[in-house]
This record gives structure tokens, sequence and C-alpha cells, in this order.
């Protein structure tokens, strides 16, 4: 296990991160905005488990084909991309009440949601090369197995990730229902439809640097 100041530091590290507005944190703020706080969770809870599975790579080795292989990280970020923009189109299709899921349907869409939160985050090669390029620093190979040590990185970063965006969550829901006003309208699905375009034109436009 690494030393504790190593730990600590790495922690104030992901504080730091979580604490910068990115694309994760907005797809949560419009989630919980349009569609409430239970729907801000579930975009996190899927986005938390891409993160474990970007850092399982890591320690496997396999994030080191974005470096190696350049149009793999193009392939990723293209599929990525054309996700995203299907996002933005069934959200526009959508009927109007993504404040309101039926009592029926309700843990389906959460379900839903939260599978969006991941594959977003998986198709995401930014965040396999973020990962190789910060865990390494505060890995000690002295300290016992690299791979548990990853996990234990991931772990840290999202604990403090959770809470960061459970701020935002909170503070995001509220919002989206004051502006609400009781009638919701068609705003939560041009909110959606804009942030998941507005992100898949952003990944089209990153590179590897």
């Amino acid at each position: 296990m690494p030393a504790l100041s190593t730990l600590l530091l790495f922690s104030l590290a992901c504080l730091a991160l979580a604490a910068t507005p990115g694309p994760d944190m907005l797809l949560i703020a419009s989630r919980s905005a349009s569609q409430g706080p239970r729907a801000g969770f579930a975009t996190l809870f899927g986005i938390q488990v891409g993160t474990y599975c970007h850092a399982l790579l890591a320690a496997l080795g396999l994030a080191q084909l974005f470096v190696l292989v350049p149009m793999a990280y193009d392939a990723v970020r293209i599929a990525g991309a054309v996700y995203l923009l299907y996002l933005a189109w069934t959200t526009l299709k959508s009927d109007g009440m993504l404040r309101s899921p039926s009592a029926r349907s309700a843990g389906q869409s959460m379900r839903r949601i939260a599978l969006q939160g991941l594959t977003t985050n998986l198709l995401n090669p930014k965040m396999a090369l973020f990962v190789l390029a910060l865990f390494p620093q505060f890995i000690e190979p002295q300290a016992g197995p690299v791979a548990l040590q990853i996990m234990l990185l991931a772990t840290l970063l999202n604990g403090v990730a959770f809470g960061v965006n459970a701020l935002v969550i909170v503070a995001s829901s509220r919002m989206g229902k004051a502006l609400s006003g009781g009638g919701v309208g068609c705003w939560p699905q041009y909110l959606l439809a804009t942030v998941f375009g507005g992100l898949a034109v952003r990944l089209l436009a990153a590179s590897r640097q």
C-alpha cells in the first residue's frame, strides 16, 4: 500500500481535478437539472464505474494502446462522438416529460441513464490517457502489486469526485426545479440535447495532446 502522504497528496490532486468543471460535471449537472437528483446520481454511478474500467485497463497495460496506436484512439473518439450525437437526437425525440417519469418506468429509466453515463465515459479515450498519465506518478513499486495500487487510486478518485458531484447534483436539481416553475415544457430536452451535442463536438475536436 502506498504511503499515507502519497495518498493524501493524490487526494488533494483529485479534489482539484474534481472541482474543475469538465465534461463529466457538465453532464451530471444537466441531468440533475432536467431530470432531478436521482438521474444525476445514476449518471455519476455510471461514470464512476467507467473510471474503474479505465483504471483496470491501465493496470493491464491496455490503455497504452491509445499512445502506441493512434488509429485506436481515433476510432474510440469517433465512436464516442457518434454515440453522443445519437443521445442528442433521441433526447430531442423524447416526449418532453424528462423530469416526471412514470412510476413503472422510473427504475428502467435510471438504469438506462446509468448505462449512458458508463458508455459515455468508456468511449472517451481522454479518460484512459488521463489515468495513464496521472496514476503512475503516485505508484510506489515497492509498496505492493501495481494493479492493486491503481485500483486503490481509482477508489480514492471516485470517492473525492462523489463528494464534489453530490453538491453539484443537489444544487443543479434545485435550480432545475425552480426553473420548471410547475410547468416542465421542453427545456429539459433542449438542455440535454445541447450538452450531448457539445460534448460530441468537443470529442471530435480532441487530440491526444
